[in-house]
């Protein structure tokens, strides 16, 4: 109950502290902290700068759910996020908190049928959460109204800037009344979103929650170098020589959670999966599950993870390459915890190992390589569980039921012979190592071009020639060395050989924005696999909106994706 006096603190009413309870959230999160009472005590607009994954959506969906009038005929609170999957996760969230409020609550965003948006915003809204291009298509079809808006919300800003959303999201401003509230939160504050703060904001509280350390020094960080077609099997090897194995595995998409899930659960592992499709009762069923240890093992998207509080985790394993630094420190800073010391593992491939460099110069830390497991040793350590299980039993006397049906065997044969028999039945041939063959290893090619993508384009003042002039001064490249110079409005790419490109990236993040990179390298390096970037859909500024297309990619539908996200979200 002390934890839970610490949010009554806060200032919410009775029933949203009744929804505080049921979810079971314990203590305030610092940015909750900080923001809750801001937001119910004064009518200011807030800036909220904290990383993601710290509560940003409580800090704010609390207080708005709390002070929303129920029963209106408008829209009241208008939520902007950069992506669908986000969308539908604070949608999700923000349900969640009303209880026994009386609100409509929906997510407007491209890809989803636009006739049922057409029929939920006729039907009457107090809450819209969106991507910014789905909903200037509704303003422009007059079936959103913000004229009596009385909070507009942009998480994630960061975010939505870096994919191109600001012309969006200053058309979206203008449609709202001056008397507004305006809450940003950010996990960075580039100099963008400040101008943007300092057009459309009334004298801001600045909330801003420092930024924890990239790494944990309770947590043993080592990565392996395992081809494609070998990654679960290095997944389960690895389980299969932990004692206690009670880990959160990250995959990239949904896709891939529901896919490993599978196999795992076919190969007898207690296993279960998280992702954005994953309703809030049954995400509620799954952690529960989690926490007593009746599965042990948790597979999630990041966006999925967020809002996971699990103190006693013994792993953390990347099973897909995080999509950027953040990701990362967010991923890992899960275990441990509680003085705990945890390990974080990442598997990487061949095509992945020039983003795992920038990675590790990113968080400035240095990741340790380790060699898998040998099957013999797997075998060993699970000889010994079953030896110690079977110690155990004897010494709790347990046994005593099939005491006739031993003596009854041991007439016809030895004891070595007949416990031996016993122990193939029950374990067929989980016990043979050549259940664990050896793996193929791979070289990493560090030789040929790299592409690298700048995020300077047309409207920094670049053409062709004064990126290559930039990229010269930066790095004393010579002509010869610079090719396939493509500069959109945007941003840029350039082909440099790869044993410069690591130079170059050096010389230009040191001038990164809001603590983002200015530059890295495109998956579509030559000799490093992948998709050419600059043929992503995500990158189309279209002209028109149809409503029902999507520009952008969803971050957990299938398919490899690459840091950072600047797709349109439509």
């Amino acid at each position: 109950m002390e934890n839970y006096n610490e949010f009554t603190s806060l200032g919410l009413s009775e029933k949203t502290n009744a929804v505080i309870r049921k979810k079971g959230f314990e203590k305030p999160t610092p940015i909750q902290a900080l923001a809750i009472p801001v937001l119910l005590n004064s009518e200011s607009d807030v800036i909220g700068i904290a990383q993601t994954g710290t509560g940003k959506t409580a800090a704010y969906g609390l207080p708005i759910v709390d002070k929303i009038e129920e029963g209106a005929d408008f829209v009241q609170a208008i939520i902007l996020v950069p992506t669908r999957e986000l969308a539908l996760q604070v949608t999700e969230e923000m349900n969640s908190f009303k209880g026994s409020h009386r609100l409509q609550i929906i997510s407007v965003y491209g890809g989803q049928s636009i006739s049922e948006q057409l029929r939920r915003l006729k039907q009457g809204v107090d809450i819209v959460v969106g991507t910014p291009g789905r909903i200037l298509d509704h303003l422009s079809r007059g079936s959103l109204n913000l004229d009596k808006v009385s909070w507009v919300v942009l998480d994630e800003a960061d975010e939505m800037l870096n994919m191109g959303f600001v012309e969006d999201i200053e058309s979206i401003l203008s449609h709202a009344p001056e008397e507004r509230r305006t809450l940003l939160f950010s996990a960075t504050m580039p100099d963008r979103i400040a101008r943007l703060s300092k057009k459309y904001m009334k004298n801001p509280q600045r909330l801003e929650i420092e930024r924890q350390q990239m790494t944990t020094n309770l947590t043993d960080q080592i990565y392996f170098e395992v081809h494609e077609s070998n990654r679960f099997d290095a997944l389960t090897r690895i389980i299969d020589i932990e004692p206690e194995f009670y880990g959160l595995v990250f995959c990239r998409t949904r896709v891939a959670v529901d896919e490993l899930v599978a196999r795992l659960i076919e190969h007898g592992y207690a296993a279960d999966g998280l992702h954005g499709e994953v309703s809030q009762a049954m995400r509620e069923k799954i952690l529960k599950k989690f926490k007593v240890h009746q599965i042990n093992i948790l597979v999630a998207t990041d966006v999925a993870a967020r809002g996971i509080d699990i103190v006693d985790l013994s792993h953390v394993i990347n099973y897909s390459l995080p999509q950027d630094s953040d990701s990362y420190v967010h991923r890992i800073g899960r275990t441990g915890r509680a003085g705990k010391e945890g390990t974080a593992i990442t598997f990487i491939s061949a095509n992945e190992y020039r983003s795992f460099v920038t990675l590790q110069k990113i968080t400035k830390n240095t990741i340790r390589k380790e060699k898998l497991p040998h099957g013999r040793d797997v075998v060993a350590v699970k000889k010994a569980r079953i030896l110690g299980e079977l110690s155990s039993i004897v010494e709790q006397g347990t046994f005593g039921d099939y005491l006739g049906m031993a003596e009854d065997m041991l007439t016809s044969t030895s004891p070595e012979v007949t416990l031996a028999a016993l122990l193939k039945m029950a374990f067929k041939n989980e016990l043979s190592e050549a259940n664990y063959p050896e793996f193929r290893t791979f070289n990493v090619d560090r030789k040929g071009k790299a592409r690298v993508f700048i995020a300077l384009g047309k409207r920094d003042g670049y053409d062709p020639a004064t990126m290559v002039n930039m990229i010269k001064q930066k790095v004393k490249l010579a002509d010869s060395k610079i090719d396939e110079v493509q500069v959109m409005e945007n941003f840029s790419f350039v082909t440099v050989p790869f044993s410069d490109a690591e130079t170059l990236l050096n010389a230009l993040n040191k001038e990164g924005r809001g603590g983002r990179p200015l530059a890295e390298l495109a998956s579509d390096s030559k000799g490093g696999g992948g998709r050419d970037r600059s043929r992503e859909g995500g990158y189309r500024r279209s002209g028109g909106r149809d409503g029902g297309r999507d520009g952008g990619r969803d971050r957990e539908r299938g398919g490899s994706s690459r840091p950072p996200r600047r797709s349109r979200e439509r």
